[in-house]
C-alpha cells in the first residue's frame, strides 16, 4: 500500500502547474514555464521519497495548452530527455504516478467537437506517462461524464467512444465514480463490456449512495484491476469537511474516518490517493497513524 495525494506540495516554494494566459502564448513563454513545472515536480518527487510518500498524482497542467490548437510546439521531443529523467527517478524508487483531466474531458458527450476536445487532451496525458517510460500502472482517471436526459443510452455511447480512442490511451484510462450520477456499480457495467478498472472514490460513494461500504462490494472493485499490467487498485480517500457545505472535502484528514475505512478494507491491497486540501501534510499524517500497517510496512519493506 502507498499513500499519496494530487498535485501541489505545500511545504515547497515551487509549483508544477504553472500555467499563463491564452492571449499570452509564445513559444519561448511556454518553454520556460515548463522548463519550471518539470524542475519542481522533480522537488516534489524529491521530497515525497525523503518523506515515503510513493503515490502522487501529476498536475494536468504539466504543459499549458498541451492539446489545445495554439500550441504547435514539439514539446515531446524538447523536453525528453526531461520527462525521461523524471521518469527514472520514480521507477528507481517504485512511486506510482496518477493523472487526472479536469471535469470538461467528456468522452459521452453528445457533441463530437466536445469529445475530439477530450480526446485530445487524454492523447496529452497519456503522452506525459509515455514520455517518462512509465508501465502501464500509472494511470489517467476520468468520470463517466453527463446522462444527457438519458442514463442508459450515455452509458452506452462512453463504452462506444472508449473503444474510438487511440490504444496508447485506452490502456491508460480508469474510471472513478461520482458523487451525482454514475455510482460504482455504473462503473461495474461499463468495466464488464471494456474491461477498464474502477477506481473507488470513498467519499463520492457516501455521497451519491448514502451508504457504506460492504466488504463484497468493494471485492468487486478491486477485481477489476488485473495486477500484472494495471497494478494494485487505487482508491481515493476523502471525507466531508465538518460543517462545511455539502459534498467540501475536509480541510485535513480525519484519522478516525480513516482507520474505520482501512479497517473494513483490511484484507485488501490498495493505493491510496488523500484528497485532502491540505496535501502532504495529512498525506504525513496518515504515514505516521500507518507506521505498524501490515500493507503499508509490507510495500516499505519489500
Amino acid at each position: 500500500m502507498r499513500i499519496g495525494y494530487p498535485c501541489i506540495n505545500r511545504s515547497l516554494s515551487c509549483s508544477s502547474n504553472k500555467t499563463f494566459r491564452l492571449k499570452s502564448y509564445s513559444e519561448e513563454y511556454l518553454k520556460q514555464t515548463v522548463r519550471g513545472n518539470l524542475e519542481c515536480l522533480l522537488k516534489i518527487l524529491k521530497f515525497n521519497l525523503a518523506h515515503s510518500i510513493f503515490f502522487f498524482r501529476i498536475t494536468s497542467d504539466l504543459v499549458p495548452f498541451a492539446s489545445h490548437p495554439i500550441n504547435t510546439f514539439d514539446w515531446q521531443e524538447f523536453f525528453r530527455s526531461d520527462f525521461e529523467l523524471i521518469g527514472d527517478f520514480i521507477l528507481k524508487n517504485r512511486m506510482r504516478i496518477s493523472m487526472h483531466p479536469d471535469q470538461f474531458t467528456l468522452i459521452n458527450s453528445i457533441r463530437e467537437e466536445i469529445f475530439e476536445r477530450s480526446r485530445l487532451e487524454l492523447k496529452y496525458h497519456a503522452e506525459v506517462l509515455d514520455l517518462m517510460n512509465l508501465d502501464f500502472s500509472a494511470k489517467v482517471q476520468i468520470h463517466v461524464g453527463g446522462a444527457y436526459s438519458d442514463k442508459p443510452k450515455s452509458l452506452e455511447r462512453f463504452v462506444k467512444r472508449f473503444g474510438d480512442l487511440e490504444s496508447s490511451i485506452r490502456r491508460r484510462i480508469v474510471i472513478e465514480n461520482d458523487d451525482k450520477l454514475y455510482d460504482a456499480g455504473d462503473c461495474l457495467k461499463i468495466n464488464a463490456e471494456t474491461r477498464i478498472p474502477v477506481l473507488f472514490d470513498v467519499f463520492h460513494h457516501r455521497l451519491c449512495n448514502k451508504t457504506q461500504l460492504s466488504d463484497d462490494y468493494f471485492e468487486r472493485l478491486v477485481q477489476t484491476w488485473d495486477s500484472s499490467k494495471d497494478g494494485l487498485p487505487m482508491v481515493d480517500y476523502s471525507s466531508q469537511k465538518p460543517g462545511g457545505l455539502a459534498m467540501q472535502h475536509a480541510d485535513r484528514l480525519d484519522l478516525e474516518d480513516f482507520d474505520m475505512f482501512l479497517k473494513s478494507t483490511e484484507r485488501f491491497d490498495f493505493d491510496v490517493m488523500l484528497e485532502i486540501k491540505d496535501k502532504e501534510k495529512s498525506a504525513l499524517k496518515a504515514i505516521e497513524w500507518l507506521a505498524n500497517e501490515k500493507r503499508f510496512r509490507a510495500f516499505l519493506e519489500a
